[in-house]
């Protein structure tokens, strides 16, 4: 076992482990969502599909992500090869994506689509895991904002290089980019060496207090979703949150299509960039803040802006105008990255089962986002887009009122206090 006072030891930007997290997050950005709001655009003018049918594709996409959250998340919970997990994520991704430009059924496409979403869905788990095990408990909120940040900052440099190339190349140059960052975040992960990640703290043991603890049943972790309250009013907000902000985006990127077939994608990209920019500073705002200002109001402040965001959309299709309320997304979605973590956390503390709750958790979260985009692209196609978005938005001013309703604080102050208790008592 490791040195118990150096296991808690924040771990620095500029050490090997801490640069190697900062490159993992900025090119595991373009991989973890696959191919995202393109896949809309790719579908919608190079292949002539309707609304309709890109949300399907999308959807099935989202329900095999769905089916494989809670499992991944247990697997990560039990294996010590963590980082084996992220490379063979990586790559399945990246080879689902590039088969995409060959196939021209429905089937086929939405079968790629699937298998990139499933292996994805081991992404924000491991890597939470990861860095629980190497930082610990308690410089986890500030590390979580840092990988944020990176992850945003990544998506943002992706985003730039799409646009800029896109106009030239045509859209599939978003399948080659993917390929390239993936070897990337390949070499990242290598370079974490594996004696740096203590996997039970991964999992959310922790040693040190668990030692002052009276030994007590773990629950599985379905019953960790099933029996704690805060934890289902979390999730239930969660699904809320990404039903009303998973379609937006990928509306957006058809209007712009739409207005202008050949600069689709470049003008996505710019809606990407501009969002990813504002992401970057609020994810490490959170990070820094989250243990003073607490968890319950910078979430409620992440639901606000989605609301507010919605209700903007419809005023104008300028593209300027569109791209300009799309920087709402920055903060709605730092927030979001930045926070999801701490929360479950927070709520499964000591149990074992920090990464299958993260799973269970992003199983509903996957759900609403499954759902947006039919019912969104549903409602696209017979009532227009304005009345998308206006749906969109009154879901996230119901989930907000809920949220604050229900939902209580999870930052555990106590729990913070007898770690460093525990942590003074084991270095005296």
């Amino acid at each position: 076992m490791r040195n118990l006072a150096a296991r808690y030891d924040l771990q620095p930007s500029g050490t090997t482990v801490g640069r190697a997290l900062d490159a993992l997050n900025f090119f595991l950005a373009d991989v973890r969502d696959g191919l995202g709001p393109y896949l809309a655009i790719y579908l919608l003018t190079e292949r002539q599909w309707d609304e309709a049918s890109i949300g399907s594709v999308m959807s099935i996409a989202a329900i095999a992500g769905i089916i494989a959250q809670t499992p991944a998340g247990a697997l990560i919970d039990r294996s010590r090869a963590k980082r084996g997990l992220m490379i063979a994520a990586a790559i399945a991704v990246t080879a689902a994506c590039l088969l995409l430009p060959l196939l021209d059924r429905f089937e086929l496409v939405a079968a790629t689509q699937a298998l990139a979403a499933a292996a994805g869905s081991v992404f924000a788990p491991a890597i939470a895991a990861v860095t629980l095990g190497i930082v610990g408990p308690q410089t986890f909120a500030a590390r979580t904002g840092r990988n944020e940040a990176f992850n945003h900052a990544g998506n943002a440099v992706a985003a730039a290089v799409a646009g800029g190339t896109a106009y030239w190349f045509g859209p599939v140059v978003v399948f080659w980019l993917l390929a390239a960052m993936a070897l990337a975040s390949i070499a990242a992960t290598l370079s974490i060496p594996p004696a740096a990640i203590d996997h039970q703290v991964a999992r959310g043991l922790d040693d040190i207090v668990e030692g002052h603890r009276t030994p007590h049943d773990r629950p599985s972790g379905f019953r960790v979703l099933l029996t704690s309250k805060p934890l289902l009013i979390f999730a239930v907000s969660t699904v809320i949150f990404h039903f009303a902000n998973a379609a937006m985006l990928p509306l957006v990127g058809q209007k712009l299509a739409l207005v202008n077939r050949n600069l689709g994608t470049s003008l996505m990209s710019v809606c990407i960039i501009a969002a990813q920019v504002v992401m970057v500073p609020v994810a490490m705002l959170v990070g820094r803040k989250a243990n003073v200002w607490s968890r319950k109001p910078i979430f409620a402040i992440a639901l606000a802006v989605l609301a507010i965001r919605g209700a903007l959309y419809p005023l104008s299709d300028n593209p300027y105008w569109l791209v300009s309320v799309q920087l709402l997304d920055g903060i709605g979605a730092g927030i979001f990255g930045a926070l999801f973590p701490l929360v479950v956390a927070d709520l499964t503390d000591g149990t074992g089962h920090f990464n299958v709750s993260q799973g269970a958790i992003a199983t509903a979260t996957s759900l609403g986002g499954a759902l947006s985009t039919v019912v969104a692209g549903f409602i696209a196609v017979h009532a227009g887009y304005s009345a998308a978005f206006l749906l969109l938005a009154a879901v996230a001013c119901a989930g907000l009122i809920g949220y604050c309703t229900l939902m209580p604080e999870t930052l555990r102050a106590a729990a913070a206090t007898s770690r460093t208790s525990a942590l003074a008592s084991e270095n005296g």
